[in-house]
């Protein structure tokens, strides 16, 4: 354990944790909503601090990011417990669990995180994923500068609901964000994540303005968040705030945890897939294969610049300074 950042003192030992929006007031030997940040004689400590539930070589679009350099291989770690308490999660085994029903954590230091990182040939970096990685913010807060001074790049697989002023202090060691926007609208937020959806909306626009990478995804959850009109008021959305560049990434839902509604079909996929492009240059499927939902093409052209069959990836028409082959129109994308 390791005493926490962001959080303040109140009467009767209890602390409020102020490091994302739910502003947690924590009574003495309690946890936050988090599972993971813990009221111990009047400090809050983080019990999540080094310790790992999974720490795996993954390929790049497993996060997914498809524009942050394709391809390669980046080392991926993650712990326990999340600040939203999603119905629907998809990995709910760590994610809505505490450090006590994982006695089996991997403790490692973040110099020792930072070495596993350059062990392995081609490895451009470090993943926080698995979980969600801002509530072990003290962990990343120390490990990504290690991970920049040895030339390797830091990315965050997020569900966004942070405060600002904690984003802020990582944002410059952060080189790429894929943000997972659970859904657009605030009832939807508060009857399946029990959070908001307007802190999420300002953390997207924060990591924007910062010129970090960011990719976006959404899972289609039938009969929950699979209103046409809500998605395209989403997508027109990202298109003026974040710009039209912004990669989307539509993702097929399957029965998980408190939840039982049908898989997604591949028509309302495809259906969203063809009304997103209408308003965002790059959106892609996955969970499923529907023909031509994985490949990057260029907005300009239309030429095939990255093909892609699940995690095989192929440069095609896409030069080493990212222009396409055929036209030069500038590809918004990362390669090395």
């Amino acid at each position: 354990m390791k005493e926490a950042l962001y959080y303040e003192k109140l009467d009767n030992l209890k602390v409020r944790c102020l490091l994302c929006p739910h502003h947690c007031v924590i009574g003495e030997g309690k946890s936050g909503i988090c599972k993971v940040r813990k009221n111990v004689r009047g400090f809050l400590y983080t019990e999540s601090y080094g310790a790992f539930s999974a720490i795996h070589l993954d390929p790049i679009e497993k996060k997914p990011l498809y524009h942050f350099y394709p391809g390669k291989m980046i080392l991926s770690a993650g712990s326990v417990g999340c600040n939203l308490s999603c119905i629907f999660c998809q990995n709910y085994e760590i994610s809505q669990s505490g450090t006590e029903e994982f006695p089996s954590l991997q403790v490692v230091d973040p110099e020792k995180l930072a070495l596993l990182s350059l062990r392995h040939p081609g490895n451009i970096g470090l993943a926080y994923t698995y979980n969600e990685p801002f509530i072990s913010f003290e962990m990343i807060r120390e490990t990504a500068p290690l991970i920049k001074r040895q030339g390797q790049m830091n990315v965050m697989v997020t569900n966004g609901f942070m405060n600002p002023e904690p984003l802020g202090e990582l944002l410059p060691w952060i080189d790429a964000f894929n943000v997972d926007l659970k859904g657009f609208t605030e009832s939807f937020y508060r009857k399946y994540t029990r959070s908001r959806l307007a802190p999420v909306l300002d953390s997207l626009k924060q990591i924007r303005k910062a010129g970090a990478h960011l990719e976006i995804t959404n899972l289609i959850i039938p009969g929950a968040n699979d209103d046409e009109e809500v998605f395209q008021a989403m997508v027109k959305w990202i298109a003026n705030e974040l710009g039209k560049n912004t990669v989307l990434h539509l993702s097929r839902y399957f029965p998980a945890y408190k939840l039982t509604n049908p898989p997604t079909p591949s028509e309302t996929l495809y259906r969203f897939f063809r009304i997103a492009r209408k308003n965002l240059n790059y959106v892609y499927v996955g969970n499923i294969e529907i023909p031509d939902t994985q490949n990057t093409y260029c907005p300009s052209c239309g030429a095939l610049l990255i093909k892609r069959s699940g995690y095989i990836t192929q440069i095609v028409d896409l030069d080493k300074d990212g222009l396409c082959s055929k036209c030069r129109n500038v590809i918004d994308i990362k390669i090395g």
